[in-house]
């Protein structure tokens, strides 16, 4: 017969603790991943604010929110509609907008940046959200390359400052890349792992390395792939599918690469090239 030890009660308590830590959260940036966030965080019963600059940018990411909604729910809802579109008002309820960051995070639990690749630019929103955020109140950036030690070098809350990296598209995706910087507390750290898993995502543990794991390994295989075409040894639809259906990958690594968008892959591969300065990351000229 099983049975529940106190340390078993300790344990469900400190993570049913864990996730309640997390109620309210920012997430700053409406571009397809910010928006991406605020749609699982509130579909998961968060709060959420989504924070931008305009009000245009945010309305095209509320219209995003609820077209992506509604192709969840017409699979998850097949049999009753009904239930589905209340599922996406539901879900739209807990989703509100705004262009003042310093105002939102005063009340936030949780300020998620999902900016442009740009470490000055970073660095500059975080500096001013420090001086507005509650003590409590957990920073963390979804930058897929960036040292989160730099991000957070400025602001006062480096023990309550670390990565969460989301992939694209995150309603779908279910991994996160945790990243714990040498200073994060392990209070931090673990509030963040059950976050993610509050979501509905798969949380994995990386330390604050250039690329982290997937970019880490992922950057060198797609720079190799435009070396081989470079050299002639192969087409770019040949080596597209020579990975499909000889790696099994969902996509080829020059279909990965647009997907992605060959800005983003610049500034990832310009900040580990820059951080790791070896052959496999030696700059090619993608744009």
């Amino acid at each position: 017969m099983a049975f529940i030890t106190r340390q078993n009660i300790r344990s469900l308590s400190s993570s049913a603790a864990l996730r309640a830590a997390i109620k309210h959260v920012t997430v700053i940036g409406g571009g397809l991943m910010g928006a991406g966030i605020a749609q699982v965080a509130a579909s998961t019963g968060h709060s959420v604010v989504l924070v931008d600059t305009s009000e245009d940018i945010l309305k095209k990411a509320t219209k995003g929110i609820e077209a992506s909604l509604k192709r969840v729910v017409k699979k998850k809802f097949a049999e009753k509609p009904e239930d589905g579109e209340a599922f996406v008002q539901k879900v739209l309820k807990n989703i509100s907008t705004s262009t003042d960051a310093a105002s939102v995070v005063q009340g936030t639990d949780l300020v998620v940046e999902a900016i442009v690749e740009n470490l000055k630019v970073k660095q500059d929103l975080f500096g001013a959200l420090d001086k507005a955020a509650p003590q409590h109140t957990i920073f963390t950036s979804n930058t897929s390359s960036l040292p989160i030690a730099d991000i957070a070098s400025s602001t006062a809350r480096l023990d309550r400052f670390g990565g969460l990296h989301f992939f694209n598209p995150v309603p779908m995706m279910k991994l996160v890349e945790v990243i714990k910087a040498p200073a994060t507390s392990q209070q931090t750290f673990d509030v963040l792992l059950e976050f993610s898993k509050a979501l509905g995502k798969h949380p994995v543990s990386c330390k604050d390395t250039p690329g982290f794991i997937v970019n880490r390994l992922l950057v060198p295989y797609m720079l190799e792939a435009v070396r081989l075409h470079e050299r002639g040894h192969g087409s770019k639809e040949d080596i597209d599918v020579a990975m499909k259906l000889g790696a099994g990958y969902p996509m080829g690594p020059f279909e990965l690469l647009d997907y992605v968008g060959l800005d983003t892959s610049k500034f990832i591969i310009d900040g580990e090239h820059f951080e790791l300065s070896i052959p496999s990351y030696d700059v090619i000229e993608l744009c």
